[in-house]
């Protein structure tokens, strides 16, 4: 990589907020953003001390801000005590128990309500049932569940207890479970029979079953089962367990379980380029503050919000906008079992006009799926009590960013494109609803308190104009705590040498135009984003080498109109390179094959066959030609040093 890279994208449209959305927002104008920033800059500390005193209710007060003495394994409020259900749930019984907190809508369109009350009730009955099950403080229970009210239930009540959970998305493969189960140590496995997506029943339990059979799991002891299909599962006696049947008798009340803010409330897993899974371990206090403040913020959230996140909770989105920051502000919001296109693709649409929906927050895979589904379809539908968009999960191409903004927001919601990652546990850069004029595609600026930079491979910033590495020149609340049982694996991912071990490298390129909007333009290593996924080549390659048939794989990304990137696979066979006719097979065997290994979402788009991969002399990969193939790009690089040429001809053919 260069020291900077050409920014070629000029966007010139922008869009003020109205002065309605000005008056009434939490941070008003342009003028209130920039004193926030300068407060945070002038004292960091006392700024999320500030809030973190005004928002979350603790049981014993920190007295110590930020601990920066074993940088970068940073601590923040470390001294103080408090409970992220507590802080969910408990806290909102003495103002507003009768409130929805969630309105569920099933696959099928049936719908389901709770109130703060009920849910709080629903949680310690279940958070009673675990520590009957001998699940106490500091275990780690792995959560494997469809879209449902009893997911957050599930992990509310990890949370109660003081146990760490680590939900691992239910599109997942056995192996991954598996894989998770292991690196994690989880002693106990929610889940559910089985799910529904589409108007098709996905089975849950069968794939646990099945990560069990691989062995090595003998530290779990029990696996409690919810029923959501009604279809026959195996049940193994002694450590399976029915939900209902685990909390028939339970108590209702559960006193929480007071932890250190540093208590790590969750795992989740994330590819990583070496092909390892990591965990990502994130904090009780600071994370729940920035995904209250957030809310605020970002959402602009007030009382009277219908608030709809689309994420599941498998992925931190889910976690941060659905589990613990829409109920730690007490919200009324949606949470939703099935996909964009079923029964058709007006499905979103008549969902924001049934339960009247305020703000909308979805991913632009979504949205370019519905443009090509039926880009008129929103207009038929009764969208007006929309005020705020948002977008997550990949950089929003300007053309769909128009699209959202004009006929979905009829031109006057503000969308707010989200920049973070399940590293930063809540947003970092990105407009605020009543302050920041927009571009499209661009995620304007970092929030209050976010000290954000990009800078070139030696750590200077690069000038407005230029692109470079985007890097988080200073600590902050919700970030990443370490990778679970690897620290060595955290420092050297996102505090490297390269940049004296201060700086967080966030891993994606990013350009700043002349009045310092940013645009992120991509990874900068060889994670490819399909859907808003993150996947590692390296996780796709091992997973195609392991078939009996693949000598050696390679794996890059080519941009895809609706998934953001496509998974392009080059593959050699040891046996000899197949004819047209066989190629299409086993080009299927082994898309199913990396479905089963890793989950559907890693199968790769299209798979090539060559006799060899275009390597140097020294036997590395050109993985930069092999993206211009992908492409479909004319070769202009220097091929000079590629031990075998002629293999750049071969690998044009899809198979």
């Amino acid at each position: 990589m260069s020291s900077t890279i050409d920014s070629v994208l000029i966007e010139n449209r922008v869009f003020p907020p109205s002065a309605e959305m000005v008056r009434q927002a939490n941070i008003s104008g342009m003028d209130a953003y920039r004193a926030l920033c300068a407060e945070a800059e002038a004292d960091l500390e006392g700024f999320w001390a500030r809030y973190a005193r005004s928002e979350l209710a603790w049981h014993k007060p920190f007295t110590k801000t930020l601990d920066e003495s074993n940088a970068p394994f940073y601590r923040w409020f470390h001294d103080g005590e408090l409970n992220a259900s507590y802080n969910c749930l408990d806290r909102h019984l003495a103002t507003q128990p009768d409130k929805t907190a969630i309105i569920f809508e099933a696959d099928d369109g049936k719908v389901t309500t709770i109130t703060y009350k009920a849910l709080y009730h629903d949680v310690c009955r279940f958070a009673n049932a675990l520590k009957g099950k001998g699940i106490k403080s500091g275990d780690r229970v792995l959560i494997y569940m469809p879209m449902s009210i009893e997911a957050a239930v599930a992990m509310q009540a990890c949370a109660r207890i003081g146990a760490t959970h680590s939900v691992v998305f239910g599109g997942f493969s056995a192996k991954s479970i598996h894989e998770r189960i292991i690196d994690a140590g989880a002693i106990a496995v929610i889940t559910a029979d089985g799910q529904y997506r589409g108007g098709r029943e996905i089975p849950l339990k069968p794939v646990v079953d099945e990560a069990f059979a691989m062995g090595d799991c003998d530290g779990v002891k029990n696996v409690i089962v919810y029923k959501r299909t009604g279809s026959p599962v195996a049940m193994k006696a002694g450590r399976d367990m029915w939900w209902s049947d685990a909390v028939k008798g339970q108590a209702d009340t559960c006193e929480p379980t007071w932890v250190g803010a540093e208590h790590p409330l969750f795992l989740l897993y994330t590819s990583g380029s070496t092909g390892k899974p990591k965990g990502v371990q994130h904090s009780t206090g600071g994370y729940l503050l920035l995904a209250q403040l957030t809310m605020k913020w970002t959402f602009d959230y007030k009382p009277t919000d219908i608030f709809w996140c689309t994420a599941d909770v498998g992925w931190v989105t889910g976690h941060t906008y659905i589990v613990y920051g829409p109920l730690a502000c007490g919200a009324t919001e949606i949470m939703f079992e099935g996909v964009p296109t079923y029964p058709d693709a007006g499905r979103f649409w008549k969902m924001i006009q049934d339960h009247r929906v305020t703000v909308f927050y979805t991913a632009p895979t979504a949205i370019r799926s519905l443009i090509k589904a039926g880009g008129d379809l929103p207009k038929k539908y009764d969208l007006s009590s929309l005020r705020i968009l948002g977008s997550v999960g990949e950089p929003i191409n300007p053309e769909a960013w128009m699209w959202y903004y004009e006929t979905v927001g009829r031109s006057r919601c503000p969308i707010v494109d989200t920049w973070w990652q399940t590293e930063t546990g809540g947003h970092m850069i990105n407009p605020l609803p009543g302050a920041t004029p927009l571009k499209p595609g661009s995620c304007t600026f970092p929030l209050p308190g976010i000290i954000a930079d990009i800078v070139d491979e030696t750590g200077r910033t690069v000038e407005f104009g230029k692109g470079g590495m985007l890097v988080m020149k200073r600590p902050w609340p919700s970030m990443i705590r370490t990778i679970w049982g690897d620290p060595e694996r955290f420092r050297k991912t996102y505090f490297p040498e390269d940049f004296h071990g201060k700086y967080y490298l966030a891993g994606d390129g990013a350009s700043r135009d002349t009045e310092g909007y940013i645009r992120i333009m991509g990874r900068i290593d060889d994670v490819l984003n399909v859907s808003g996924h993150r996947l590692g080549t390296m996780e796709v390659e091992s997973a195609l080498v392991a078939n009996p048939l693949v000598a050696e794989a390679a794996v890059v990304g080519r941009p895809d109109e609706l998934t953001g990137e496509a998974i392009c696979a080059f593959v050699v066979l040891k046996q000899t390179r197949p004819s047209a006719a066989d190629a299409e097979r086993i080009a299927k065997e082994l898309r199913d094959w990396v479905g089963k290994e890793i989950g559907p979402i890693a199968k790769p788009r299209e798979i090539r066959f060559g006799e060899n991969l275009p390597k140097t002399r020294s036997g590395k990969i050109m993985r930069r030609l092999l993206r211009s193939l992908a492409k479909g790009e004319v070769i202009t690089q220097d091929t000079s040093t590629l031990e075998n040429p002629a293999i750049l001809e071969q690998l044009k053919h899809v198979s």
